[in-house]
């Protein structure tokens, strides 16, 4: 069968991976100052970053809306036996309900709930892209996608709650104290829900040794075949460490390096990586 694979710009996968695994994004809307923009298509997290350190307000995002949906959607179900798409978890965007809904108007169009965010379900994208080239029936694409999606590990170390403190996520006072005591929160995603978790204490560069360390180091539930790192800008030099933290402490068959959408750089701001792998 010839199946089309589709996720949202959340899944923060490069154009050279979409392309060499023919996916096609479908752009959530970045809101800036009132005006909704297409994700990556009319704005970057570049334009982000420069907004808000030029004194603008926080960025926030918007979903995909069913009619939207419909429209993506339509023309693929014609080209293609089928279509699976991947959404962001229906705990952080109504984007899965409005997907679900548009599909109701195709008998070829699969939906499938990431219960991720970022590369968390772009590992999913990718898997399946690759059971697509197999061969496999979309259902069972989409069943196999599903029992998958509660063994993506997702989480995220961050430098500064700058943002999270704008974006009203924590209270000035928390951000202000964690900056003057140097503390780093690492964002987890569990049961597709975004929570925090350790709170590591120290230079941006270590801490990120050390996350990288207790995330990797004598795991045995990990399935090596690949790991994202994801990031938004971080201190030159900082991703070639984590890529040498990430050989020293466990193996993959594969370490992609990859930067983090207009998604997490809004909730996130610079200063924000992650290391993203499935377990077994």
């Amino acid at each position: 069968m010839n199946i089309k694979i589709t996720a949202d710009s959340t899944c923060d996968l490069s154009p050279e991976l979409t392309k060499k695994y023919n996916i096609t994004i479908l752009p959530l809307y970045i809101v800036m100052d009132g005006n909704a923009r297409k994700d990556m298509e009319e704005i970057i997290p570049q334009d982000i970053f420069n907004h808000v350190g030029a004194g603008g307000d926080i960025t926030s995002t918007a979903a995909i809306n069913a009619e939207d949906y419909i429209k993506y959607f339509d023309p693929l179900s014609k080209e293609y036996d089928a279509v699976i798409h991947l959404n962001i978890s229906s705990d952080f965007s109504s984007c899965h309900q409005n997907a679900l809904i548009a599909a109701e108007e195709f008998d070829n169009v699969y939906v499938v709930d990431s219960r991720n965010l970022s590369t968390g379900s772009g590992l999913l994208v990718l898997e399946a892209a690759e059971m697509a080239q197999q061969g496999e029936q979309p259902a069972k694409i989409a069943e196999k996608l599903k029992a998958l999606a509660p063994k993506v590990e997702a989480s995220f170390v961050i430098d500064k709650l700058d943002y999270l403190r704008k974006g009203g996520r924590c209270s000035a006072l928390a951000a202000l104290g964690a900056n003057l005591l140097s503390l780093r929160p690492c964002i987890e995603v569990i049961d597709g829900k975004m929570k925090v978790g350790k709170k590591y204490r120290g230079y941006f560069e270590r801490c990120i040794d050390q996350y990288v360390k207790e995330r990797l180091e004598n795991r045995t539930d990990i399935w090596e075949k690949r790991i994202f790192i994801t990031h938004t800008p971080c201190p030159d030099g900082l991703t070639d460490k984590v890529r040498a933290a990430i050989e020293k402490y466990a193996h993959f068959d594969e370490i992609i390096e990859t930067n983090a959408g207009c998604t997490v750089s809004s909730h996130c701001g610079p200063g924000t990586l992650g290391i993203l792998f499935i377990r077994k």
